[in-house]
C-alpha cells in the first residue's frame, strides 16, 4: 500500500484537483484507492458530493461527541475509490492537539491500526502548512507537490522543503516528494520559461506529467464528480490518466541480484552458440604427459590442454561449437595424431592432423 499526500501550502495550486483526479484516475486503472480529506474547506469531499455526518475530525480528535474510526466514516464514491471526508469542524483540531504529546503523528497511528485492502492512500492536505499537513507528510511515504509555471509558486517550495527536513530531522521520517507542474498554459511563453527553470532546479524530483489548464476540471469539480465522469475524453482527463499510469509504473519491484543473473545467463544461452560436451581419449600406459592440441585452443600445450590419466587412458573433455577442428596429441613431447580416429588430413608441415566433425 502506497500511502501519498498531495501538499503545498499556496492556495489554487490545483492541489484538491489533483487528490481528486488522480485518486480516481488510480480507480479507473484498476487500483483500490482511499482519499482523506484532510482540509478543513472540504473541497474534496463537495467536489465529490459526499454528504456525512461524520468525518476525519470524528476519527482524529478525542473531543468530539461523534467518536469514529476511520472504517466508519469512509464513503464510497465509485468502483475502487473510497473517501475519508472533511469538514469545517476539523479547523479547530490543530487548537485541541497544541499541547498534546505526539500531535503530530495522529493520523500516522490511525492508519497504523487501519486494517482495509487499499492499493493507495492519498491524502488532500490544506494549503498552509500548519499541524495538519504534518501529519499528513508523517503519515506518508511519498508527496506530490503541485506547482504551477510562476515565480511565486517556486519560492513556495523551499518553505515547503524545510517542513519535509523538519520532519526528517525530529520525526525521524524519511519522506520522498516530487514536484509536479499544474495549471500549465502552453499559450503563454512565460509558461515555458518557468517550465525550464523548474526543470533545471528540479530534475530529479520532477514528475514527467503536466497537467494543463483546462476549465472541464473546474466544471466537472462544480457538478460534485471528478473528470473521469465528467468528460473522460478532455485534456484533464488525459493528463491525469497519464499521472496516474506514471505512478503505476513505479510500482513494479526491481530485480533481485539473483534474478538479474539468472536472466543474463538465459539470455547468453540463447544468444551464445550452441555447445557440444566431447570426450577425447588416448591409450598410452606408458606415458609421463600427454597434452590435447588442436585449432580450437590456438594448438598451446599448457595447463589447460594436459589430459588426464584414468582407468589406463588419458582424456580430455571438450565443449565445442559445431564445425569441424583439427587436433593431435603431444605425447612425452612427440606430437602425432590419433591412432583411433580414421579421420585425417595432410598438414602444411607434411604431417597428419586427426580431425573432428561435431
Amino acid at each position: 500500500m502506497r500511502t501519498i499526500a498531495i501538499a503545498n501550502q499556496k492556495g489554487g495550486c490545483g492541489k484538491t484537483t489533483t487528490a481528486v483526479n488522480l485518486a480516481a484516475s488510480l480507480a479507473i486503472n484498476d487500483r483500490k484507492v482511499l482519499l482523506i480529506d484532510l482540509d478543513p474547506q472540504a473541497h474534496a469531499t463537495l467536489g465529490l458530493n459526499i454528504k456525512n455526518e461524520t468525518s476525519i475530525y470524528d476519527v482524529l480528535s478525542k473531543l468530539t461527541t461523534k467518536k469514529a474510526t476511520l472504517e466508519e466514516i469512509i464513503k464510497n464514491v465509485n468502483p475502487n475509490l473510497d473517501i475519508a471526508p472533511s469538514s469545517i469542524v476539523l479547523s479547530t483540531l490543530e487548537q485541541e492537539l497544541a499541547g498534546e504529546i505526539g500531535r503530530e503523528s495522529r493520523l500516522w497511528e490511525t492508519l497504523n491500526d487501519f486494517k482495509a485492502d487499499y492499493d493507495y492512500i492519498l491524502i488532500d492536505c490544506p494549503p498552509n502548512l500548519g499541524i495538519l499537513t504534518i501529519n499528513a507528510i508523517r503519515a506518508a511515504e511519498e508527496v506530490i507537490v503541485p506547482v504551477e509555471a510562476s515565480r511565486f509558486s517556486l519560492e513556495g517550495l523551499s518553505q515547503f522543503n524545510q517542513i519535509i527536513t523538519l520532519v526528517r530531522e525530529r520525526l525521524k521520517h524519511n519522506v520522498d516528494y516530487k514536484v509536479l507542474v499544474t495549471n500549465f498554459d502552453s499559450r503563454l511563453r512565460h509558461s515555458f520559461k518557468v517550465l525550464d527553470h523548474i526543470r533545471v532546479t528540479f530534475k530529479n524530483r520532477l514528475l514527467s506529467t503536466i497537467v494543463h489548464v483546462n476549465v472541464k476540471l473546474k466544471e466537472a469539480q462544480s457538478q460534485g464528480t471528478h473528470i473521469f465522469n465528467y468528460d473522460k475524453y478532455c485534456r484533464g482527463a488525459k493528463d491525469y490518466f497519464s499521472l496516474a499510469r506514471e505512478l503505476i509504473t513505479q510500482e513494479e519491484t526491481p530485480p533481485s541480484k539473483a534474478q538479474l543473473t539468472q536472466t543474463m545467463q538465459e539470455i547468453m544461452q540463447e544468444k551464445l552458440p550452441k555447445m557440444r560436451e566431447v570426450m577425447l581419449t588416448l591409450t598410452a600406459p606408458d606415458a609421463k604427459e600427454v597434452f590435447l592440441a588442436g585449432d580450437f585452443n590456438g594448438w598451446k600445450t599448457d595447463e589447460n590442454s594436459r589430459m588426464e590419466f584414468k582407468d589406463g587412458s588419458w582424456r580430455k573433455k571438450l565443449n565445442l561449437k559445431s564445425g569441424q577442428y583439427r587436433y593431435r596429441f603431444v605425447i612425452d613431447g612427440k606430437w602425432t595424431e590419433d591412432p583411433a580416429n580414421p579421420d585425417k588430413d595432410l598438414n602444411p608441415y607434411g604431417e597428419m592432423d586427426s580431425l573432428l566433425k561435431i
